[in-house]
């Protein structure tokens, strides 16, 4: 149990956004001590090998104030001990005139110049210099910072600089350790308070959401923040309470549509009677009676097709969809046949449909569709339909257009929406919608092209459609 909760707590650490960007700034800090630190390592070898010009040349200084320019062997030694070399040798004008040296002098191994000139080569140098486990003597010469022009030459034991390099080395690797987990606690804490913190405040809410939408009191509070968390907060905000309010709505239209079933039926019983009744009202002899009873049948008519959309939309689940190959041209003529049966004989069409087109749909459902679209238009005061239909990609793509005055403006802005999109006297608003619905159904969608005074024009679209099989019949024009 122990170690469960030990993983447990690793992985809450380290797994997660706060533990990443911990390793992520310690890592990305030791990366930049490793950059710095190469060309630290050659400078500070570069500097090693100038002061012991500059001590070689300060040592030599005994011999000027000595007698004969001589000095015992015990104090050159001294001389070149505290000067960190094995011996020193001066020149001026290509001569060679002053040199310190010890009785058993080494053998050099490599020379040098300074001041190095190709930073590249130097701090491969220094990295040799830090990996090279032999002993070497080297020759360094370069000018005197104290005179201008002397050259001093100087040999240098090669480990005791690599054991400066490698104490320096260890020097700036403890700092660096300590400057990146500072600095990484820092930003850690930093980020944790400034990103993390809020971060989890906004999944917090969007939990408590998730389990109850509609408590109020689990809409996030947003804060007055400027950046990108303050903006996320208020989003998240206003997309919570516009959800609230689609749901209550969703809600109150669903108990709605329940009861309006339950209505609809009782309703539809009254008007079957009535219709029953005014058979009997036509058959009277007082005129005024005779008068009054197509209006009136009319009127009942109009609230059995409200009872029947209104049913329509409210059941619930897309419509079911039984799709059958046909011809589109058949369906269409049908409708206009149909309409005409109805009372439409004298509008007028013009069909613009290949013949041989043929489509995968519910031939009834597509058909109700046609049909509504018509009727409105005609209703509307249209006298012409225009009906086209093309083969575009893998479906096709149908126009319906009438030349009427077109729909208001307010009509437009509402078409699609229940109760609200009727663009006449008289309307219920449910016949574009529910014909959206079937076209959806389908897979396939309507949209308003166009609607002005010369008519209004929608396109209809359904997926998964057969190629032609013959050329287009089309500039068929006749009265249904």
């Amino acid at each position: 149990m122990t170690d469960s909760g030990g993983s447990g707590r690793f992985r809450a650490l380290f797994g997660g956004l706060s533990g990443r960007l911990l390793v992520l700034t310690v890592t990305f800090v030791m990366v930049s001590e490793v950059l710095i630190f190469a060309p630290s390592i050659a400078r500070f070898r570069q500097v090693y090998l100038e002061e012991r010009i500059a001590f070689g040349h300060l040592a030599s200084l005994a011999l000027e104030a000595a007698p004969l320019n001589m000095v015992s062997k015990e104090l050159e030694a001294k001389l070149l001990a505290h000067a960190g070399v094995f011996g020193v040798r001066l020149r001026m004008a290509d001569r060679t005139y002053l040199a310190l040296s010890l009785q058993d002098m080494p053998e050099v191994d490599a020379t040098l110049m300074l001041p190095a000139t190709n930073w590249a080569g130097a701090i491969l140098e220094a990295f040799a210099a830090l990996v090279r486990t032999e002993k070497r003597i080297l020759r360094v010469i370069g000018e005197s910072p104290k005179q201008s022009g002397m050259l001093v030459e100087v040999l240098v034991d090669e480990q005791a600089m690599r054991n400066e390099m490698l104490a320096y080395s260890w020097r700036i690797l403890a700092l660096s350790l300590v400057i990146s987990f500072v600095t990484a606690a820092l930003v850690y804490l930093t980020l944790r308070w400034v990103i993390v913190r809020p971060l989890r405040h906004l999944t917090a809410a969007m939990t408590r959401f998730r389990d109850d939408p509609e408590d109020a009191a689990n809409v996030i509070a947003p804060s007055d923040r400027a950046d990108e968390i303050g903006l996320a907060q208020r989003e998240l905000a206003e997309l919570q309470q516009a959800l609230r309010a689609t749901l209550w709505q969703k809600s109150r239209l669903a108990a709605l549509g329940t009861a309006v079933t339950k209505i609809n039926h009782d309703v539809r019983g009254v008007l079957s009677t009535a219709m029953m009744l005014s058979d009997r009202l036509e058959a009277s002899e007082d005129p005024e009676v005779r008068r009054v009873t197509p209006s009136l049948i009319r009127a009942m008519d109009r609230a059995v097709e409200l009872c029947r959309r209104t049913l329509d939309f409210a059941r619930e689940g897309p419509p079911p969809v039984q799709p059958s190959e046909f011809r589109l041209a058949g369906l269409i003529e049908e409708a206009g046949a149909e309409l005409a049966a109805a009372g439409f004989a004298r509008l007028g069409w013009e069909i613009d449909v290949p013949a041989a087109l043929e489509v995968r749909a519910d031939r009834e459902k597509l058909f109700r569709v046609f049909a509504n679209l018509v009727r409105n238009a005609v209703e509307a005061g249209a006298g012409l339909v225009r009906v086209s239909a093309r083969v575009q990609g893998a479906g096709v793509v149908m126009e319906l257009g009438d030349d009427g005055p077109g729909l208001p403006v307010r009509a437009r802005e509402n078409l699609f929406k229940p109760f609200a999109g009727a663009g006449r006297a008289g309307g219920t608003g449910l016949g574009l919608v529910i014909a959206r619905d079937l076209m959806r159904a389908h897979g396939g969608d309507i949209e308003l092209v166009a609607s002005g005074e010369t008519g209004t024009t929608f396109r209809l679209t359904l997926p998964h459609s057969r190629p032609e099989a013959a050329p287009a019949a089309a500039g068929r024009t006749h009265a249904a």
